[in-house]
């Protein structure tokens, strides 16, 4: 359409805003400690709610009886979850809450529920697949090519067993809200990652309209994936307040319940048989896969991952029923695993073709998709090598010596991130104050920052000139925050928004410089005739021409997936290397370097941009050397329900993190794609690969630690 404004980006060098490594703009308040997070709410009679839960991974409940807590001085509520004769089915099931004027007296009337079980046998445990009988169920098999042949006239066969546990996402602010229910109104402040769509989600079980839900949160206490939904305990705690006579109810999870039955990221494992040519060219893959995501079971990874061209593959994979709560999405839902199995077994090939890792990878990028393409997983891979000095350190499987072994590994990763819908409402008021508004959340990753620094860049002004308001579902509607299709989301709504706000004002400012709207430009708090800076006001002087009438300018700007307009797109690969020294007499493994390479896109702010991937490197290390969920086969406990237990990853553990954003302009031009997920998930895979190579023997199953690697090193099979 003719009449449709310029909502293209500015080129890279003419940007002032955009592009620069501004600090987060609620580092202040999060550091000072003012952010109030929705867990630290304490409100006018406020009741605490606490969960009685299930001790057992699978029974049938046969009795229940809660009326000496109902009796109990102070208690306002109790609701049943699960009545008699309900089916448990994992660990921490919950089967009544208490809603009192304190925690302590929640806590103590919830001990004087009585509950009966009758104990059904249960499976906590994956990893063995002979265990898991009709509990398995067989997806059907992928058979590309002819993989028989291929493997039986490959001139190198490699064959490997893997695997990655379940692990927890461990967000610091657990799952909970504070809600209250008065008549057909329900106010609610969540830990959520969709502040808009909250209420949309909780209403049909609680059988209120959507719009009678008003939803508020300022700060999410972390997510990675686990907070969409407003999860059970929501429907719980509008229950007790309704109950309660409308008094607000906080319900969150201590810290036990949360490991136990907050969610978790699948576990995965595998029998791969990796096959191809001596010159490293890989003809084959075949992959027998199984793993659980809980009750009812969990999904099947995309294998070969990246490389899913292979010419000839046979995939089958069983899912196993497991007595666990459900899985949640984590960062990248299904690719670390994917990433890790895939990985694991190219690096193996490499070793028994005796070749170097990074040239049988770069031997395959034509294997790998279009998007971000071959040539940029290539390039990467370069990149990766000589920033983390490849050539010099890296010796073949099995040369190292002496008692401290040094290694080096690889994984990839790949995501689209393409940006969610959403839209943006920006407000120029006559005295030239900036109002921006969107129903969105900040999990912490700098939303607030960079949408305030693309409306600072379209109007010409500073990021403090811009007043940004999110976090309401009253506000224009945002999107989910998952996929990492946040920040494209968001800075495209925010750029047409802030564009149809400009052409606005341009036009009640145009007569006064003697132009044409569309021959104005903002620039540096100026409104000037485009070519001539002395043609210009400023820009307090130009909203002082909004007619009195108008009161305002106000408009808004949607993204919308189907047409981004360049604004955005998907498609974002990056390659990890992992530089470890293990210490073959303690199993000790040190991490001294990682380096990630990591296509981007169109970056707004590199500081934000590098944050997101080091929290990525930092978690997904976490993952490789320490975290399990540990479960009691007997009884079918949780036996590291806190943080003393769960082990993970502290300061001294990460090592040096070295970040190169792949921001070529060729990527630059792709527009806006989400950081999230990509860097999250080859971490385990590169640092299973170092171990590898330092140690001569493959640890088959994360997390690398001391027991697993002297395991492998002694040839264990424990």
């Amino acid at each position: 359409m003719a009449n449709t404004p310029d909502y293209s980006w500015p080129p890279m060098d003419t940007r002032k805003v955009i592009g620069k490594p501004f600090k987060r703009i609620d580092g202040p308040a999060k550091a000072s400690g003012r952010a109030k997070y929705t867990s630290d709410l304490n409100m006018k009679g406020m009741l605490y709610a606490v969960y009685l839960t299930s001790p057992h991974a699978h029974a049938r409940l046969t009795s229940l009886d809660t009326s000496a807590a109902e009796k109990t001085p102070g208690v306002k509520a109790v609701h049943v979850i699960s009545p008699a004769g309900t089916e448990i089915q994992w660990f921490g099931r919950e089967i009544a809450a208490v809603a009192a004027t304190s925690e302590e007296i929640a806590r103590d009337a919830v001990r004087k529920i009585k509950v009966e079980y009758e104990v059904m046998p249960h499976l906590v445990k994956e990893a063995d697949l002979s265990k898991a009988g009709s509990r398995g169920k067989a997806a059907g098999e992928k058979i590309v090519g002819d993989p028989d042949k291929a493997i039986q006239e490959a001139e190198v066969v490699s064959e490997g067993t893997y695997g990655i546990p379940m692990v927890n996402h461990s967000c610091l602010e657990p799952h909970g809200c504070v809600i209250q229910w008065q008549g057909d109104q329900v106010q609610a402040w969540p830990s959520t990652q969709f502040v808009t769509g909250w209420a949309g989600s909780i209403a049909p079980n609680i059988k209120v309209p959507a719009a009678n839900i008003k939803v508020k949160m300022d700060y999410i206490g972390g997510g990675f994936g686990s907070k969409f939904s407003p999860g059970a305990w929501a429907e719980v705690g509008a229950n007790l307040s309704q109950k309660a006579g409308g008094a607000p109810v906080k319900i969150f999870l201590d810290r036990a319940t949360e490991m136990s039955i907050a969610g978790h990221r699948p576990a995965d494992y595998g029998k791969i048989k990796v096959a191809g040519k001596k010159d490293g060219t890989i003809t084959a893959f075949q992959a027998d896969t199984w793993g659980s995501g809980g009750f009812p079971g969990g999904p099947q990874p995309p294998l070969p991952y990246v490389f899913a061209s292979i010419p000839n593959q046979r995939i089958n994979h069983v899912s196993i029923v497991t007595n666990h709560a459900g899985s949640q999405a984590w960062r990248a839902p299904n690719n670390q695993q994917a990433s890790y199995l895939t990985c694991s077994a190219f690096e193996d090939f490499a070793a028994k073709a005796e070749l170097d890792p990074v040239d049988v990878f770069i031997k395959n990028v034509g294997y790998t998709p279009a998007r971000p393409s071959p040539d940029h997983y290539k390039w990467q891979l370069e990149k990766a090598a000589e920033l983390s000095e490849w050539k010099k350190l890296w010796k073949p499987r099995g040369h190292s010596t002496g008692a401290v072994r040094r290694g080096l590994g690889l994984g990839i990763n790949l995501w689209q991130g393409g940006g969610h819908a959403c839209t943006a409402r920006t407000t120029i008021h006559p005295d030239g104050s900036v109002l921006l508004e969107m129903g969105t959340q900040d999990l912490g990753t700098g939303t607030r920052t960079v949408m305030v620094q693309v409306a600072a860049e379209t109007l010409g002004l500073q990021i403090n000139q811009v007043k940004l308001v999110i976090g309401d579902n009253s506000l224009p509607p945002g999107g989910s925050s998952g996929g990492s299709t946040t920040v494209g989301g968001v800075s495209s709504a925010t750029r047409k928004s802030t564009v149809n706000a400009l052409a606005k004002l341009f036009e009640v400012a145009a007569p006064a410089l003697g132009a044409q709207p569309e021959e104005l430009e903002a620039v540096d708090g100026h409104i000037r005739v485009k070519g001539n800076p002395n043609k210009s006001m400023t820009w307090a002087a130009a909203c002082k021409k909004i007619p009195p009438g108008e009161g305002k300018i106000s408009e808004t700007g949607a993204n919308d997936q189907r047409n981004p307009m360049g604004l955005n797109s998907a498609g974002a690969g990056g390659i990890q290397v992992a530089d470890v020294s293990v210490d073959t007499e303690t199993g000790l493994v040190k991490i001294n370097r990682f380096v990630a390479v990591q296509d981007c896109g169109m970056i707004i702010n590199p500081r934000t941009a590098e944050s997101q991937i080091y929290g990525a490197i930092i978690m997904g290390i976490s993952t490789a050397l320490f975290e399990e969920r540990i479960f009691d086969e007997q009884t079918g406990r949780m036996l590291n329900q806190d943080m003393e237990f769960y082990k993970l990853a502290g300061i001294k553990d990460i090592g040096d993190i070295v970040v190169h954003l792949d921001i070529r302009p060729e990527n630059d031009k792709r527009g806006v794609i989400g950081l999230g997920e990509p860097p999250a998930v080859g971490i385990c895979a590169a640092v299973g690969n170092a171990v590898a190579n330092a140690i001569g023997v493959r640890v088959p199953n994360i997390p690398m630690t001391p027991m697993n690697v002297l395991n492998a090193l002694e040839g264990r099979n424990a």
